[in-house]
């Protein structure tokens, strides 16, 4: 199917709302990854998000390039054209944007899609994330408002973030201490600037404990009541019923989280959740087990000429794509999307 429209996008996160299950949105760096992306979500039969950061839009425009808007959007094209060759609604998204790089990358990409959009075509992206988190509340939600008038004028949505999200990503690290909770005042304003639609759809991602990096299952120390209670803190806010859910929740840092929280997480209302370190793992296994086990071949060991067969990076690179096919499978399940895809 082509790249999501703005309507199908919008419909997908209803569904996962309604369904109480997320969609997993994978980074990828490379057209191998994208397409490992592409097929495990197909073999899921589940509807995805594939996404790009900074330091991965740069990296895909080319080590003497570096330019973050050439390789999000080379990255974009093509995805618009391999993903109709797979029966699977793909969206479309850039990761944490910190403020230091709003004006060379989100607001570029926004105004590409408007440029689009004026033409009658559907935006490249599909939605944008600014993250906030290094910057006082105020600021944060008064950048946001501005971001989220423009993304809706181009057909897209929003993401922002209150709170911290502890670890490293990127080059941005964040401590681990207790700003990794969103506080029920941040849900309250995020609501009086923000709105819950009226000016446009945003995703939130509120922080209750994530941390990104490599952790054994269990040493992440998650709350997920924390996005409960800012369900409840929009319900009392806007004078809704009791057991809505108004902000359409993102997971970040979910790397060695229980199965069990990020279900609870679900029940409140995530509709996204970030994979990124599991599948680079998945990703890279594959290509160093080739290498140890074929050194002889892709090395030219004592003079030797080594083995074309084995040093063609299509030999190894064809096991990355399918290993990280079968992690993006499992994601998943893991979220209930499993056959999830919309008719």
């Amino acid at each position: 199917m082509p790249i999501a429209t703005p309507e199908i996008y919008n419909q997908m996160l209803d569904n996962a709302k309604s369904g109480r299950f997320a969609y997993p949105a994978i980074n990828v760096t490379s057209s191998e990854t994208l397409n490992a992306a592409l097929r495990g979500f197909a073999e899921a039969e589940s509807d995805g998000i594939i996404q790009v950061s900074t330091g991965g839009a740069e990296f895909l425009s080319g080590t003497r390039v570096k330019d973050m808007v050439v390789g999000a959007t080379a990255l974009a094209e093509f995805a618009h054209v391999a993903a109709q060759h797979y029966p699977v609604n793909v969206a479309l998204h850039t990761d944490h944007c910190p403020k230091d790089k709003l004006d060379g990358f989100v607001r570029p990409l926004i105004a590409i899609s408007q440029e689009r959009v004026d033409r009658g075509e559907n935006p490249l992206f599909q939605s944008h994330m600014w993250d906030g988190s290094a910057v006082e509340l105020e600021e944060n939600l008064s950048i946001a408002a501005e971001l989220l008038e423009l993304a809706g004028k181009a057909r897209i949505i929003l993401e922002v973030e209150i709170g911290v999200v502890g670890g490293e990503e990127d080059g941005v690290a964040n401590d681990i201490n207790d700003k990794l909770y969103t506080a029920p005042g941040d849900y309250e304003r995020t609501v009086e600037v923000l709105g819950t639609g009226e000016k446009g759809r945003y995703l939130l991602a509120a922080t209750f404990g994530n941390v990104h990096g490599v952790y054994k299952p269990g040493n992440v120390k998650l709350r997920p009541e924390i996005l409960k209670q800012g369900q409840e803190v929009a319900i009392a806010k806007l004078g809704l019923d009791a057991g809505a859910k108004p902000f359409d929740l993102v997971f970040h840092g979910g790397s060695g989280s229980l199965i069990e929280e990020i279900h609870e997480a679900l029940d409140y209302g995530v509709v996204k959740m970030n994979v990124d370190t599991d599948t680079q793992y998945a990703f890279t296994r594959p290509i160093a087990g080739h290498m140890f086990s074929n050194y002889d071949g892709v090395l030219k060991v004592d003079g030797e000429v080594g083995n074309k067969k084995t040093y063609d990076p299509r030999t190894y690179l064809k096991a990355a794509e399918l290993n990280m096919a079968e992690r993006v499978t499992l994601a998943c399940e893991n979220l209930r999307s499993t056959g999830q895809k919309l008719k």
